[in-house]
């Protein structure tokens, strides 16, 4: 993860929105010929950043929940209070899809701006089949209205909803026995997320949602061991989840089960920030085992934030990571973790031009300079869409 594979004096060729040539300046000019060119010199060149963990789609906002992790409310008590993703909930099936179609694109712009062009992107703030379809067709729309790539995960078990209160079991077979399949059948989600935790979607009832996703062409992702070491890395492991998130109380057995099956840690540094938990992931532990580690904003109602370079930020200063590690885990990790690294994630020949051209001299500026924004254009599969903060679309 710290082999960036840095070409001092490069250049990229583009054709139709790939990459055809890369190497030192020298050397793309005598294979290359073109008559638009951009100069960069004085500049850094990286991939386009990938966000691979967010919760984009949904209406209102809980500003007012800021003061209540003030005054030392922990999230699962605002949670069974009817707040946190009760009252998103609320919002969210409140708005037409209409509305959310012009929230979320909205959104994506300033996204955009800030060098991200590819999201994984998550319902769950519907949790009921019409509203969750509802938040899916609209991330499906973002692949059109927007110059970004979505990726489409169903997370229908988010939480438990009011009407289901104290009855779990039946709306996880209302997931698994109705929800998965229509989702699937209609083609809008790639991958099956579940809430694994304490006092929510405890293993058995996560185990039984994974399953019943992948029977039904759902690739499994899973949020573990955030709140409690309830052992949601090793169920990661045994379902062969791509990914597996947050991690905070990952035990030793889930790191070898993480190992084992070949499952991406995906770490959202800006979660237990806007939580005000002061307990990280041990990223240190997860890369000295060879896990590879991605990067994710969790952007969400709870974590708004849409500056993914302040990410890359935390992911140095709150898990220690080097810049080069951070920057490998928000592209090309980042990118597997959404089974994409095939197109984009790196600069190499083939793959889509999603690249970034950073003002700065020395890539360690992202990580070491906080909050502001570094990007002087983003390009999309080649094309300019993005200048100095401003999206061109």
């Amino acid at each position: 993860m710290d082999d960036l594979g840095i070409i001092e004096d490069g250049a990229v060729a583009i054709l139709n929105g790939q990459i055809i040539g890369v190497g030192q300046t020298d050397f793309v000019n005598d294979h290359f010929f073109s008559k638009e060119r951009i100069d960069v010199t004085g500049k850094v060149v990286t991939p386009g950043f990938v966000d691979a963990h967010t919760h984009f789609v949904f209406a209102g906002s809980r500003e007012t929940e800021l003061e209540m992790k003030i005054k030392g409310v922990e999230y699962l008590d605002i949670l069974k209070r009817g707040g946190g993703i009760l009252r998103t909930v609320r919002d969210t099936r409140a708005a037409s899809k209409q509305q959310l179609q012009e929230i979320c694109n909205a959104r994506a712009l300033s996204f955009l701006a800030y060098g991200i062009t590819t999201i994984e992107a998550k319902s769950g703030y519907g949790l009921t089949l019409g509203d969750e379809v509802k938040s899916l067709e609209v991330i499906r729309e973002l692949n059109k209205s927007t110059p970004l790539t979505f990726v489409p995960t169903f997370l229908g078990a988010h939480a438990i909803p009011s009407e289901y209160s104290g009855r779990v079991s039946e709306y996880v077979d209302a997931i698994c026995d109705v929800w998965i399949p229509e989702i699937a059948k209609k083609k809008l989600a790639t991958f099956c997320d579940v809430f694994c935790e304490k006092g929510v979607f405890e293993i058995d009832n996560s185990r039984r949602i994974l399953e019943a996703g992948k029977s039904n062409g759902l690739l499994p992702r899973i949020h573990a061991d955030e709140f409690y070491s309830l052992g949601g890395a090793e169920l990661a492991g045994e379902v062969g989840a791509i990914s597996a998130d947050h991690l905070l109380n990952i035990s030793s057995r889930g790191l070898e089960s993480l190992k084992h099956a070949g499952t991406i840690a995906t770490l959202l540094p800006a979660a237990p920030l806007t939580l005000m938990i002061d307990r990280y992931p041990d990223a240190r532990n997860l890369i000295s085992n060879g896990i590879p580690v991605a990067l994710g904003s969790d952007f969400s109602p709870s974590c708004w934030i849409e500056n993914y370079q302040l990410v890359l930020s935390l992911a140095c200063y709150k898990l220690r990571m080097t810049p080069a590690e951070a920057l490998t885990a928000a592209t090309i990790n980042a990118a597997h973790s959404l089974r994409m690294a095939h197109r984009i994630g790196s600069i190499e020949k083939g793959k889509n031009a999603d690249l970034l051209i950073l003002e700065i001299s020395d890539y360690r500026f992202l990580g070491y300079r906080l909050g502001g924004n570094l990007v002087n254009t983003v390009l999309k599969n080649g094309k300019p869409v993005a200048r100095e903060g401003r999206p061109l679309h």
